[in-house]
C-alpha cells in the first residue's frame, strides 16, 4: 500500500468541513431540541433517566462498537 502525506491544514480543513456537516444533520433532524427536551424531563424527574445498557443499546443501533469494562480489581 503506498503511503500518501496530506498536509495538516488540508486535513483540518477538512475535518472542520465534516464537524459542519455533522451539526447540520443534526440541526436537521432535529436531535438538538429532543436531546433539550429530555434534560428537561431528567432534571425535573430524576428517575427517569436512562440506564448504561440503555445507552450502550443506544449506541450500537448506531454502529458505535461497546467495550464493557468490568470493575475488576488487578491483583
Amino acid at each position: 500500500m503506498a503511503l500518501i502525506t496530506i498536509p495538516a491544514d488540508k486535513l483540518n480543513k477538512v475535518l472542520f468541513d465534516v464537524e459542519v456537516l455533522i451539526e447540520d444533520v443534526a440541526s436537521l433532524l432535529n436531535q438538538d431540541e429532543i436531546a433539550k427536551k429530555r434534560l428537561v424531563d431528567i432534571k425535573t424527574n430524576p428517575s427517569i433517566s436512562t440506564s448504561e445498557e440503555e445507552l450502550d443499546n443506544y449506541l450500537r443501533i448506531r454502529g458505535i462498537k461497546i467495550d464493557r469494562m468490568d470493575n475488576k480489581t488487578s491483583s
